[in-house]
C-alpha cells in the first residue's frame, strides 16, 4: 500500500491545530473575563470578585501552558513536512509570525507571572494592569495570526515571482479582504467558549451548592455576555459566509452540498454528499432559503461545485456536515442565552437543575464548534494551500515519504495524547479544589490543602434537586 505524504502531512497538521486551538480560543476569552474580574475587584474592594478572579487565573494558567506545549512545534512542520510552501512564503509569513512572538508571547507570559504570583505583592493596580496586558496580548497574538491564515485565504498585497511570494503592500497583505470577518469572528467564538465554560463550571458548582454567591454572580455575568454575544456570532457568520461566497465560491458550495450552479437554491438540513457520483442522497431542505441566506434574494444564483473539475473540489463531505455542525451548536447556544434571560426574569437562573445541567453539557460546544468551523474553513480550502496561487502538491516537502509522515504522525498522537491527559488531570484537580483554596492563600498565604468535606459550605437535602433547598454545613465553629 503507497503512502501519500501530502494526505498523512495535511492529516498530522490538522491533528496538531485541532489540538492546539482549543486551547486559545478559551485564554482569549478567559483573559478578558479575569481583567474585567481584577477590575471589579479593584472598584469595589469586593473580596468575592477578588476570589473569583484568583480560582480562574490558575485554570487560565494550566490551559496557557498546554497552549504553548501543543503549538510550538506548529511552526517546525512548516520546515519538515511543508518546505516548499516554507521557502515561498517566508517573506510575508517569516515577520508576521515572528512580530507575534516579539509583540505578544512575550507580553503575556511577562503580565503572567505578575498576575499569578503578584496578588497582596505589588499595588492592587499593578496587579490589575498585568491582567489587562495578559488579555491584551491574548488579542495581539490571534491579530497576526489570523491575519496570516486569512492570507492564506484570500492573498492580498503580493507578487509571485519565480516561485516565491514578495510583498508589495503590507498593508493590503495584513488587512487582505476576509481578515476583518475572520477575526471578528474568532474574537466572538473565544468569548463563547470563555463564557460557557465558566457558566458550566459555575453551575457545577451550584448543584453542589458550593461558594453560591461567588459562583451565582459569576454565573449572572456569563448569562448576560451570552445573551448579547451569542446572537451577535450569527449576524457575523453571516456576514464571514458572504464575504466567502465572493472570494471562495466552491467553499460555499461544499458547505451548501449544492453540485450545479443554480436560483432557489434549497437550505439542505440532511444530505449525503456522493463527491464519486457528484450528487447528494436523502436530501432534506428548505426550498429557496440558500439563495435567501447567502445571496439576501429569494431568487438568488448559487455556485455549483460542477463550476470546477473534481481534483480542484474539496472534499464535499467533511465541509458539508462540519458546517452543519458549527451552526447547529451556534443555534442551541442562542436558545441558552434566551432560556437564561426568561429564568432570570422568574429569578430561578441559578436554582433551576435541568437549566443548571444543561450548562454544564454545553461547556464543551464551544470547542466542538470551534473545530467544526475550523474544518469548514481549512478543509474548504483545498487543493489550495494559498488559495489559487498554491496547491498543497507543490507546498509539500519533495524528499517526504509516505513512512516518514506516517511515523511523525503517530509519534505526535503519543505525545498530545501524553501532554492532554497531564494537563487535563491536573486542571480537575483546580476543578475539584474550587474557589476555597483561594480563601486559604489569601488570609494567611499558606500552600493549598486537599478538599475535605469541611472545607465544603453547603450541601444539598436529599430529595432536593434545586440550589435553593442548599442549607450550610455545621462546621464545628468556623
Amino acid at each position: 500500500m503507497d503512502l501519500d505524504p501530502i494526505i498523512l502531512s495535511r492529516i498530522q497538521f490538522a491533528f496538531v491545530v485541532s489540538f492546539h486551538a482549543i486551547f486559545p480560543v478559551f485564554t482569549i476569552g478567559l483573559a478578558s473575563y479575569i481583567a474585567v474580574l481584577e477590575g471589579l475587584a479593584f472598584k469595589t474592594k469586593n473580596p468575592v470578585w477578588e476570589k473569583l478572579s484568583g480560582f480562574w487565573t490558575k485554570v487560565f494558567a494550566v490551559v496557557f501552558g498546554m497552549g504553548v506545549v501543543s503549538g510550538i512545534v506548529m511552526s517546525f512542520q512548516f520546515g519538515t513536512n511543508w518546505s516548499n510552501f516554507s521557502q515561498a512564503t517566508a517573506n510575508f509569513l517569516g515577520p508576521v509570525l515572528s512580530y507575534e512572538v516579539i509583540t505578544a508571547f512575550f507580553l503575556e507570559a511577562a503580565f503572567l507571572g505578575v498576575l499569578l504570583f503578584g496578588r497582596n505583592k505589588v499595588p492592587p493596580g499593578v496587579h490589575l494592569f498585568a491582567a489587562i496586558m495578559v488579555a491584551t496580548g491574548t488579542f495581539i497574538s490571534s491579530f497576526w495570526i489570523l491575519a496570516a491564515n486569512s492570507w492564506m485565504q484570500t492573498p492580498a498585497g503580493i507578487e509571485l515571482r519565480d516561485g516565491v511570494f514578495h510583498v508589495v503592500s503590507w498593508s493590503q497583505a495584513l488587512f487582505n479582504p476576509s481578515f476583518s470577518y475572520r477575526f471578528l469572528h474568532m474574537a466572538l467564538a473565544s468569548f463563547l467558549t470563555g463564557g460557557f465554560v465558566v457558566a458550566g463550571v459555575s453551575a457545577w458548582y451550584l448543584l453542589r451548592g458550593r461558594e453560591v454567591e461567588a459562583n451565582r454572580k459569576a454565573l449572572s455575568m456569563c448569562l448576560w455576555l451570552l445573551l448579547f454575544i451569542a446572537p451577535a456570532q450569527l449576524v457575523v457568520g453571516d456576514f464571514h459566509g458572504l464575504n466567502t461566497l465572493e472570494h471562495q465560491p466552491m467553499k460555499v458550495a461544499a458547505m451548501e452540498g449544492n453540485w450545479e450552479t443554480s436560483r432557489n437554491v434549497p437550505l439542505l438540513l440532511f444530505a449525503i454528499p456522493d463527491q464519486a457520483n457528484q450528487t447528494n442522497h436523502f436530501e432534506i431542505g428548505i426550498p429557496s432559503l440558500a439563495s435567501l441566506i447567502l445571496t439576501h434574494d429569494w431568487d438568488g444564483e448559487v455556485p455549483g461545485l460542477n463550476e470546477v473539475s473534481a481534483e480542484e473540489q474539496p472534499p464535499v463531505a467533511i465541509v458539508f456536515w462540519s458546517f452543519r455542525v458549527m451552526v447547529g451548536l451556534g443555534m442551541l447556544m442562542i436558545v441558552f442565552a434566551l432560556a437564561g434571560l426568561l429564568l432570570r426574569a422568574k429569578g430561578r437562573y441559578y436554582q433551576s437543575s435541568w437549566f443548571l445541567q444543561g450548562l454544564r453539557f454545553m461547556s464543551i460546544a464551544p470547542f466542538i464548534a470551534v473545530l467544526a468551523g475550523w474544518f469548514v474553513t481549512e478543509v474548504g480550502r483545498s487543493p489550495w494551500l494559498v488559495y489559487g496561487m498554491m496547491s498543497h502538491a507543490e507546498a509539500v516537502t519533495p524528499s517526504l515519504t509516505g513512512g516518514m509522515a506516517l511515523f511523525t504522525l503517530i509519534g505526535y498522537v503519543v505525545v498530545y495524547s501524553l501532554v492532554f491527559s497531564a494537563g487535563v488531570y491536573y486542571l480537575m484537580r483546580v476543578l475539584y479544589v474550587g474557589l476555597e483554596d483561594n480563601d486559604e492563600e489569601n488570609e494567611d498565604d499558606r500552600p493549598a490543602r486537599p478538599l475535605s468535606a469541611a472545607h465544603v459550605p453547603f450541601e444539598i437535602e436529599p430529595g432536593k434537586g434545586s440550589v435553593s433547598h442548599a442549607k450550610p454545613v455545621n462546621q464545628g465553629g468556623h
